[in-house]
């Protein structure tokens, strides 16, 4: 009879363990602790009743039993998976889609990341990608339009039953065309206090910044245009119409035609990068794979 100590989300982190080869990382994969990772496999060890680990020094490592289970387990979940999919579907419940929402400035490089590295874990998910201002996605996860988002972090405080998942840090810079870039290496904006700028229309995490480094540098910009997206403001600034303040995850995208000039210290702001989800579903195992790749993604930019 089978021991009450082997359970699948055991057989989950056996096979994560085995994969990652770390419990540092395991945790870090399915959002536990290193200590909760270690009870798990030693009690899946008494369950099965034969060594699964053998200790060498302070690691752990995976004995020939324990690799041969995480293997045939992979079968295992993914049958349970593919029962638990079909009893769904027979209810009605549609499976097997995230409804993910971005900001526009993250579709260059982030958001593709993620969701490859997301459909590695689970490859017959479907992710409809939404995209939209900081203010607009956040509207939409609270309603329950979409099921989870990559947006900067609000400055003020955070609605409750939210769960956040780090990404990036990123910095605004004086965005300027190549043919009328700066001169000094570091922008003191007390000197641009007569310059014409454009930006992003309200609601926008870059917007926000924006008018947060002004009021740092203690004057009112001069805003003669507002666009909708960032990637017509950045082809207007291209084309001379005019200065703004961009994030510097948007350099690759058209560092060729725009300069973009570090702003002096005492005008740094910091936009702090999210994937963001309702912790209501949390249990919902394609969250679970979008937050286990976010966190991958979170050590690897460290």
């Amino acid at each position: 009879m089978l021991s009450e100590e082997v359970t699948l989300r055991k057989l989950e982190i056996l096979c994560s363990f085995v994969r990652t080869g770390n419990l540092a990382r395991t945790a870090e994969e399915l959002g536990l602790s290193p200590v909760s990772i270690h009870k798990a496999l030693h009690s899946l060890e008494a369950g099965i009743g034969c060594p699964l680990f053998i200790k060498e020094g302070r690691l752990l490592k995976p004995l020939p039993a324990a690799l041969y289970l995480a293997e045939t387990s992979l079968d295992v979940l993914g049958e349970v998976e593919r029962i638990v999919k079909k009893t769904r579907s027979k209810a009605g419940v549609k499976v097997g889609q995230i409804r993910l929402g971005a900001m526009y400035s993250l579709t260059a490089n982030i958001i593709p990341k993620l969701i490859m590295g997301t459909k590695i874990r689970r490859s017959d998910l479907d992710i409809d990608l939404f995209l939209g201002s900081n203010k607009d996605l956040m509207s939409k996860l609270l309603a329950g339009n979409i099921d989870a988002t990559v947006i900067a972090m609000p400055s003020v405080d955070l609605p409750g039953g939210i769960q956040v998942i780090p990404l990036f840090e990123d910095r605004l810079y004086l965005a300027s065309s190549k043919k009328n870039k700066p001169r000094q290496s570091s922008i003191d904006l007390a000197e641009y206090q007569n310059e014409e700028f454009l930006t992003l229309q309200d609601g926008f995490a870059t917007t926000s910044g924006f008018y947060d480094v002004f009021k740092l540098a203690g004057f009112e910009p001069k805003v003669v245009m507002k666009v909708g997206d960032i990637f017509s403001l950045m082809n207007m600034v291209a084309g001379d119409m005019g200065r703004t303040l961009l994030p510097g995850r948007v350099r690759d995208l058209m560092g060729d035609a725009i300069e973009f000039t570090p702003l002096g210290a005492k005008y740094e702001v910091i936009q702090r990068i999210a994937l963001m989800y309702l912790q209501v579903n949390e249990s919902n195992p394609n969250i679970l794979a979008l937050a286990a790749e976010a966190r991958m993604l979170h050590r690897n930019n460290k």
